[in-house]
C-alpha cells in the first residue's frame, strides 16, 4: 500500500459562530491509501476542542506509515491509533478502499440499508435576535424545514423566540456547545418545550455536568462534547436522552458503528454530528445517519464551495452519494 496525505481548506460562506469558536474556514486533512490501482480516501477535521489541527493530526497519521503501508485494515488500526480526528480519516479510506476492492457499497459491507435522510440546516450565533431570526426565514425560503439552533449563554431566549416568530413551521433543534450553567437550563428548558423545541444538546460543559443524573428536563437532551466514544457511553446514558455520533470523535465509522449499536441497546436516541467538512468528510456519516433518528450532515452548505461529484442537498433531503465520491 501507498500512502498520501495533504490539508485542504473549505472557507465557510459567512464567519460561523458556536459557543467559544468562530469558523472562517473549514480546515480539514485528507487521507489516501492506494493498493494496486484502487484509491481510498478519508477526510477528517478532527476535535477542535481538544486541540486537534490539521498538522496534529498529520503527524499522527505519519506515526504509523510504515504500519499503513505494509497493509493494516481497520480493526488493527483501532491499536494504534486512539479515538480522533487522524485515526478517522485513515479509517474511512480503509473503508473506501475495501468497497472499491470489492466491487460494493460501504453500507453492504456495513449491513446498513440506505434510507430517505433529512439533515438540519444550522443557525449559527449573530450577533442580534433579529439576525438569528432572518437567517432561519432564508433557510425556509430553501425549503430547509429542520433547523439547528446554536445558542451560548447571551440572550437564548430572546433567540429562539425570534426564530420561533420567522419560522412558526420549522422543526428546531438547539445547540448550546457547554454553554450553560445547571440554573439556565432549568429556566430554559420548559420555556423550550413551550415554543416547540425538539431536543437540547450539550447544555452543560464536558466534565461538568454530573448534575443531570437524576434530571428528567421537559425536552429530550443530547450528548455531544460528553460523549467522544463507546468508553464513555455509559455515564452518558445516565446523563442524556440522545447521544451525538461524529466520525472525528470515535476516530472513524468503524467505532461509530459499533457505538450507534451499543446506545441503541440502551434505549437511547442517535444524532449523527459533523465538524464541517466536504461532501467526502459527509459520504461516512450520512451512512450512519441512516441509523439515526437526526442528522446533522450540513457541512457543505456551510461552505462556499464543495468537492466535484459531492453530496446532493435539496431542500434539506440528502442524496444517496455514488462511488465517485467514497464507499
Amino acid at each position: 500500500m501507498r500512502l498520501s496525505l495533504h490539508g485542504e481548506s473549505w472557507n465557510a460562506i459567512t464567519p460561523f459562530r458556536i459557543t467559544g469558536h468562530t469558523i472562517e474556514a473549514f480546515e480539514s486533512l485528507v487521507v489516501e491509501i492506494e493498493d494496486d490501482g484502487v484509491i481510498g480516501r478519508g477526510e477528517a477535521l478532527g476535535v477542535y476542542y481538544l486541540d486537534e489541527t490539521v498538522a496534529s493530526m498529520a503527524a499522527q497519521v505519519e506515526s504509523i506509515a510504515p504500519q499503513l503501508e505494509a497493509g493494516i485494515d481497520r480493526h488493527a488500526l483501532h491499536s494504534l491509533l486512539p479515538p480522533g480526528g487522524a485515526r478517522n480519516a485513515i479509517d474511512c479510506a480503509l473503508w473506501d478502499l475495501e468497497a472499491k476492492r470489492a466491487g460494493r457499497r460501504a453500507w453492504q459491507l456495513a449491513g446498513v440499508e440506505p434510507r430517505p435522510l433529512e439533515t438540519v440546516f444550522t443557525i449559527g450565533i449573530e450577533a442580534t435576535p433579529e439576525a438569528m431570526a432572518a437567517k432561519a426565514a432564508a433557510a425556509g425560503t430553501h425549503g430547509h424545514g429542520l433547523l439547528k439552533v446554536k445558542l451560548d449563554g447571551t440572550q437564548p431566549l430572546e433567540r429562539l423566540q425570534a426564530i420561533r416568530r420567522a419560522r412558526p413551521d420549522a422543526r428546531i433543534v438547539v445547540d448550546a456547545n457547554q454553554g450553560w450553567t445547571f440554573a439556565q437550563l432549568q429556566v430554559l428548558a420548559p420555556a423550550f418545550a413551550d415554543l416547540g423545541v425538539q431536543m437540547i444538546e450539550q447544555p452543560l460543559p464536558r466534565g461538568g455536568d454530573a448534575e443531570l443524573e437524576g434530571f428528567r428536563a421537559p425536552v429530550p437532551l443530547c450528548a455531544d462534547e460528553s460523549c467522544l466514544h463507546l468508553g464513555e457511553l455509559a455515564q452518558a446514558a445516565r446523563r442524556y436522552q440522545m447521544i451525538n455520533i461524529k466520525l472525528d470523535k470515535t476516530g472513524g465509522l468503524t467505532h461509530a458503528l459499533e457505538l450507534a449499536r451499543a446506545a441503541r441497546a440502551r434505549g437511547l436516541g442517535l444524532m449523527v454530528g459533523c465538524m464541517g467538512g466536504s461532501s467526502l468528510a459527509m459520504a461516512p456519516s450520512v451512512m450512519l445517519g441512516w441509523l439515526c433518528d437526526l442528522a446533522d450532515v450540513d457541512g457543505p452548505l456551510l461552505q462556499k464551495r464543495d468537492r466535484l461529484a459531492g453530496i446532493r442537498f435539496d431542500r434539506g433531503q440528502v442524496s444517496t452519494f455514488g462511488p465517485a465520491l467514497w464507499g
